[in-house]
This record gives C-alpha cells, sequence and structure tokens, in this order.
C-alpha cells in the first residue's frame, strides 16, 4: 500500500496548475501534480475522458464514478482531465505522457480514441500501469478494459419489442465505427429474435468522432425525432452525450427511451426525462476503472485483456424505472434470453 507525506500532497496542491498547461484538456474535480518529468510522487488513478467529457451522464462518468471510489478508498491524489476540442493523436499522447512523469499510476484513457496515442506511450513508461476503455492495445503495463456491449444490448432489443405498440423502434448511434456496430447489432437482433415483425430504425449521426457524434445532442435529438415520425416508439441511443438528445426528443413525444453504459433513469442532469426512459444497457466501466486502480494498488496491476459480459454481471439491463421492472411480460422475456446468452444457446452478433 502506497503512502503519500503530507509535505508530497502539499506540493501536489501547489503544482495543480501545471498540469492544465500540459496535458491538453482542462482539470476537474482533484486533478493535480507536477508536469516535471524530474516528479517522483506515488500518485494515484488519472483517467483521460473521452470526446463529451464530464458530465455526458453516461460513459465517462461512469469512469468519474470509478475514479471518486478509488479516491475516497485509498485516499491519495486523482487526475481526471477533459479532452478539447479538434485534439489530435499527438495531444491526446501528450496528455497520457504528461500524467506518467508526474507519478499517477494508474493512467487510464477513457474510450478507443486514446489507442494510437497508448500505443506511442506504453513502453517509454514501463513502471506505469495504463488502461484503455473499449479498445485494446498491445503491451506488458496495459489492461485492455473490454466489454460485451452487444449482449447488454440484445436485452434492450428484448425490452424494446416487448415495450413498442407500433412495431417499430429505432437506434441511433454516435459514430459509424465498430464499437457502436456492437450496440446496434445487438439491440437488432435482440428485437427480431423477440418480434420479427418489429422494424428497426438505424442510424449513425456522424463517421467520425471529431464531427460530434458522441457530443452533440443537437445532432441525436435531430435523429430521435426523425425516428419518432416514422412511428418509432423506443428509442436506443448508443451515442455519449449525444444521447441525451435522444432521451429529451422521446420525452417530448411521449415515447419510450433506452440509455446506455450508465443507468440514466438515475442521472439527476435527466431526472424531468426519467419517466420516459425505460431502462438502460449497461456497462460497468466504473467497476473496471476502479479494479484496475485496486489492482495497482495491491501490487498486482491487471495486464492483457480484462473482459467484463453478462455473466461477470460487468454489462446488463438496468431495471430502476418501476414502469419496466414491473412489467412481467418484459421481465420473463429478458431473464430468458439472459439465461441463453449465459449458457451460450443464444450466441450475439457483434455486427
Amino acid at each position: 500500500m502506497r503512502r503519500i507525506s503530507s509535505l508530497t500532497r502539499v506540493a501536489v496542491g501547489v503544482a495543480s496548475l501545471a498540469l492544465a498547461a500540459t496535458a491538453c484538456g482542462g482539470t476537474s474535480n482533484d486533478a493535480g501534480g507536477s508536469s516535471s518529468s524530474e516528479s517522483s510522487g506515488d500518485l494515484g488513478l488519472a483517467i483521460a475522458y473521452d470526446i463529451g467529457g464530464k458530465g455526458d451522464q453516461s460513459f465517462n462518468d461512469a469512469a468519474y464514478a470509478g475514479l471518486q471510489k478509488a479516491q475516497k478508498e485509498y485516499g491519495y491524489k486523482t487526475a481526471d482531465i477533459e479532452p478539447t476540442d479538434g485534439e489530435t493523436d499527438a495531444d491526446k499522447e501528450q496528455r497520457l505522457a504528461s500524467l506518467a512523469k508526474q507519478g499517477y499510476n494508474p493512467v487510464i484513457g477513457i474510450g478507443f480514441a486514446y489507442g494510437p496515442a497508448l500505443t506511442a506511450v506504453v513502453s517509454k513508461y514501463p513502471d506505469t500501469t495504463f488502461g484503455i476503455v473499449d479498445s485494446v492495445v498491445e503491451g506488458a503495463n496495459v489492461a485492455s478494459l473490454v466489454f460485451a456491449e452487444q449482449e447488454s444490448s440484445y436485452l434492450a432489443g428484448v425490452a424494446a419489442a416487448k415495450a413498442t405498440k407500433t412495431n417499430t423502434v429505432g437506434f441511433v448511434g454516435g459514430v459509424d465505427v465498430p464499437l457502436i456496430h456492437k450496440f446496434g447489432a445487438g439491440f437488432e437482433q435482440g428485437v427480431k429474435d423477440t418480434n420479427p415483425k418489429v422494424t428497426v430504425l438505424s442510424q449513425y449521426l456522424t463517421q467520425t468522432a471529431e464531427e460530434g457524434g458522441f457530443s452533440s445532442p443537437d445532432k441525436g435529438k435531430t435523429a430521435a425525432e426523425g425516428q419518432i415520425e416514422k412511428k418509432a416508439d423506443v428509442v436506443y441511443a448508443a451515442a455519449g452525450l449525444s444521447g441525451q438528445g435522444v432521451i429529451e426528443a422521446a420525452s417530448t413525444a411521449k415515447v419510450w427511451a433506452i440509455g446506455v453504459d450508465s443507468d440514466q433513469y438515475k442521472q439527476e442532469a435527466l431526472s424531468k426525462y426519467k419517466a420516459s426512459i425505460l431502462t438502460s444497457a449497461t456497462k460497468d466501466v466504473a467497476k473496471a476503472v476502479y479494479n484496475l486502480a485496486k489492482s495497482v494498488e495491491d501490487g498486482k496491476p491487471e495486464t492483457g485483456i480484462v473482459r467484463g459480459d453478462l455473466k461477470s454481471g460487468e454489462v446488463g439491463l438496468a431495471d430502476s424505472n418501476p414502469a419496466f421492472k414491473d412489467d412481467t411480460a418484459i421481465q420473463d422475456a429478458v431473464a430468458a434470453a439472459k439465461e441463453k446468452i449465459i449458457s451460450g444457446e443464444i450466441k450475439v452478433k457483434t455486427s
């Protein structure tokens, strides 16, 4: 168990402004640390957010919850760094390198966009454990934290097929990339296996993340409104911050939305829409982030591919909305599908 002296804590706090200048992104919460490569401070967990940043009520906020848990348990200095508009892989690489130089350990890139930057950095800091969420990066000191999103999305499809009254449902993906294809493929398979008569309308907001597919609620709202006009009465969004626009559109039209990553029914910023959030296809990014921090603290850092799925309980379907929890038809169908996925009877597609 590492320890930090009071003097070190003071020095770290004084140097917090340096991090903002060197990390190519704004700091938030308890972010801090010296930017000098000479730093020997033994600091704790640092995360670098994906596009959309903290406050997306979804993916990034789940990662922050994991950081908060580690910070509370271990009492060490943490950092959580925001992305910048129009940043390059070089900017991401500088951000990760800065955090490693300062002594943060582990350092985790939140999102597949950190793949190239992490690949470039990890060999330069062999004593630092790095993590990446939603991608696989090779390296002896890297933990690739990936999830079976298609499995929870399949369950979301089962719920949507049971909930629809119009036999039309929608899927809104943030960016047209393989990761989001997993969400869409699982959702459509779940719908069709449950009721082949249901039509699934699918739309990806942008071709690249730089175009705002994960960070533009207005784009999500417009896409959902278009699907609702075509009679979709359940719309599932896998679009980061853009998903808030999908949820708003569903609420306005008084149809169902299905959230993603976090249990969005419980998110305070979405509270005025929560009656329209039927469920959320969750993945426990918070647990993955915390577990990596714990492994480092215990002196046995996780490395290689660390996968979360239905069987491990790290993906699933939230039941916070009483309308969902009390619907026995939906509950029975979801439970049966979950059992078949875990047993291998149902093989869920990823594309």
